[in-house]
């Protein structure tokens, strides 16, 4: 068996640093936005679950986590139920996963909940965790395996390569704000000007705080459905998921031959765009992972959207931009809306949705097809789903 597979709804709570919710409290937010996204869609429809989270353990002190969401959220899941991990690209992980038992025929309608509660006890915390990101017994313990450090190395090797300037790292902060200005969801909402993102406090350089996504709380909820039970649940225009990629080559970025040429994204990108039949070129709007500014321009090339070397051109030129070649992080991607990891791809898989569907808080006007790109751990796994409209 082999079905059309869609994404016909999503909602998620507020993100934001320290908010006053525990984890319980915001997957039920997030589960209830969805529902009431799908005016059709009962919990007696939902056969399945897919919980993303990646620190649940280790801060918010729950293991067996899937069941207990499900009981949170009023839901009998009788075909799946199950946690998936996979750090920064849980949530898209956990997407592909409910878009294959799915298409299988495994299970008709599932819902992916993720986020994290990275607030508790201690904000702290959350960077010694971290240090659980590459190999623990032995890359970790010699202290590879926080984001900033590696992520500056990145920055300046791509500087000498190929002459991409802060300023140029500046400008996607910038568009990031602005995209996220009018988002009600984000952590943060404020507009910033050029001058703001290049005065801002440095943290490992050349990147600065407004070149680094914050640490933040929150979840998103989805529902992943075969055609004909999407058909029946809902009567807005129907998005489906056209193709899917997902690669490692290395586990430590000190594996990596070129850290400023991401293989893994590049293997990932063709699976998924062969999978789909289209070209990078036809990307109307896409979701990529910016947890720095750096990130966002190599994937800029790395995905196809530009040559390898022109990733900074392409956003001073504003071919990233609204009105541009391919308007990337319309919500105000990682760098505005935050990243409580397990929540990050699904939050992204929801905006496309909306984007393709019409009724994004900032439209790109005709929208077809849309695209979301994960990387997690130190630059170790790149996820990629491909969305495209009922046309």
């Amino acid at each position: 068996m082999s079905r059309n597979v869609c994404i016909i709804g999503g909602g998620m709570t507020v993100w934001g640093a320290a908010l006053e919710a525990s984890a319980r409290d915001m997957y039920q937010e997030a589960g209830k936005a969805c529902f009431e996204d799908i005016p059709g869609l009962s919990n007696k429809d939902v056969d399945g679950l897919i919980v993303a989270s990646s620190f649940t353990e280790r801060i918010s002190f729950q293991t067996h986590l899937a069941p207990v969401v499900a009981e949170y959220l009023g839901i009998k899941p009788k075909n799946i139920c199950a946690r998936v991990e996979l750090l920064c690209a849980s949530g898209s992980s956990a997407i592909i996963m409910a878009y294959g038992l799915v298409k299988s025929g495994i299970a008709d309608v599932i819902m992916v909940v993720g986020g994290e509660k990275l607030y508790t006890p201690q904000r702290w915390e959350v960077f010694y965790s971290e240090l659980g990101t590459g190999d623990h017994d032995w890359d970790c313990v010699h202290g590879l395996g926080l984001p900033p450090p590696l992520f500056s190395m990145v920055s300046q090797l791509h500087m000498q390569r190929y002459g991409t300037t802060e300023e140029q790292l500046a400008m996607v902060s910038v568009k990031s704000r602005r995209n996220a200005a009018n988002n009600p969801k984000a952590q943060v909402q404020k507009a910033i000007t050029l001058e703001e993102a290049l005065g801002s406090p440095v943290v490992a350089a050349p990147l600065k705080l407004s070149d680094c996504c914050p640490v933040t709380d929150g979840a998103a909820a989805t529902i992943i459905a075969c055609e004909e039970k999407a058909r029946y649940l809902t009567d807005k225009p129907l998005v489906y998921i056209r193709g899917t990629g997902q690669a490692t080559v290395n586990n430590m970025s000190a594996n990596m031959p070129n850290t400023t040429t991401w293989e893994a994204l590049k293997i990932a990108s063709n699976q998924a765009y062969n999978k789909a039949g289209i070209k990078p070129s036809d990307i109307d709007v896409a979701q990529t992972h910016d947890c720095f500014t750096i990130s966002e321009i190599i994937e800029y090339e790395d995905l196809g959207f530009c040559e390898k070397g022109e990733g900074g051109l392409f956003v001073q030129e504003g071919r990233s931009d609204f009105g541009g070649d391919v308007p990337v992080n319309t919500d105000g991607g990682l760098l505005s809306c935050g990243h409580p990891f397990g929540g990050t791809g699904i939050r992204q898989g929801i905006e496309i949705m909306r984007q393709l569907r019409g009724d994004a808080t900032r439209q790109v006007e005709g929208a077809s097809t849309g695209l979301t790109h994960n990387l997690s751990g130190l630059i170790s796994v790149h996820t990629i789903l491909i969305y495209g409209r009922d046309i």
